[in-house]
């Protein structure tokens, strides 16, 4: 077909704004070149190539299912890139809410409310981790330290919650995951993180002796490590602390268990972590 315009032919008219498509500047445009009709070599070309690009499409999502590999899924990368900038991305409010309700969250199911007292500058690891506990996660690497501290509602306890970003893919966080869970590190009393105290709060005395319940997750799914860390908010130092799963038991009886204290530090990290997740997963889960 002849494609030439003919002599005094009113010109094509402009192609449509399509409000969901971005403008593409003029200079950049190029015309289609007509192509002459009834090129069979063309033509034949133009199907092999396209019954190849099915194929290769066809055998990749293929593999996929077959392999159930999910590093491959298009989103798998996006949550570990999102959440490992989430330190300084996502407002300080969305990572530490200044009230969490943990409703069920304390001894015999009892509800529980906790106010944020104090946020710690973002960091490096070696300030908020004892030397054991950052050689642990060293594996990893540390990108960021977060941290905030809370108080329950009666201020009778106080509580720092923490977060490292680390610099692991998926596999090493795993790792680190399977190495905590083997070897049982979550209560070692030597990798217990450090508290955040702020003078002029509840929490202004809450030192190192004073840590009475502890826990720490590894996460998988983004690159962070979720801890937390409670004790009494009068100061009192505590000779024996106890890791939370320990503090929960239902046959535990000492002060810090009887205290709630090893809830109150679950219960925390838990939402903490929850706030997180949630966060990650809507801005990865957002239209381009």
């Amino acid at each position: 077909m002849d494609l030439t315009p003919r002599p005094g032919a009113a010109p094509p008219p402009p192609y449509a704004y399509h409000p969901y498509a971005a403008e593409t500047p003029v200079e950049t445009t190029t015309r289609l070149r007509p192509v002459k009709a009834g090129n069979p070599v063309r033509t034949m070309a133009a199907a092999v190539c396209a019954v190849l690009g099915l194929g290769l499409v066809g055998g990749a999502v293929t593999g996929r299912w077959l392999t159930g590999d999910s590093a491959a899924e298009p989103g798998a990368g996006s949550a570990y890139t999102v959440g490992r900038s989430a330190w300084h991305t996502v407002p300080v409010d969305s990572l530490f809410p200044r009230t969490l309700k943990g409703d069920g969250a304390g001894p015999g199911a009892t509800d529980r409310v906790w106010t944020r007292v104090a946020v710690a500058a973002d960091g490096g690891c070696a300030a908020g981790l004892d030397p054991l506990l950052l050689k642990t996660l060293r594996p990893v690497g540390c990108e960021r330290l977060v941290r905030a501290t809370y108080t329950d509602a009666t201020r009778s306890s106080v509580t720092t919650v923490g977060m490292v970003f680390t610099e692991g893919d998926a596999e090493a966080m795993g790792a680190l995951d399977t190495r905590f869970t083997t070897q049982h590190l979550a209560a070692r009393a030597d990798l217990m993180p450090r508290t955040y105290p702020a003078e002029g709060t509840v929490a202004a005395g809450f030192g190192e002796q004073q840590r009475a319940s502890w826990t720490v997750h590894v996460l998988t799914e983004v690159p962070v490590v979720v801890f937390a860390v409670s004790g009494f908010a009068d100061g009192r130092a505590v000779a024996e602390p106890q890791p939370a799963a320990e503090a929960m038991a239902a046959d535990a009886t000492n002060a810090v268990a009887q205290a709630g204290l090893g809830h109150e530090a679950k219960g925390i990290a838990d939402r903490v972590e929850r706030t997180l997740r949630r966060t990650v997963t809507d801005l990865t889960e957002k239209p381009e």
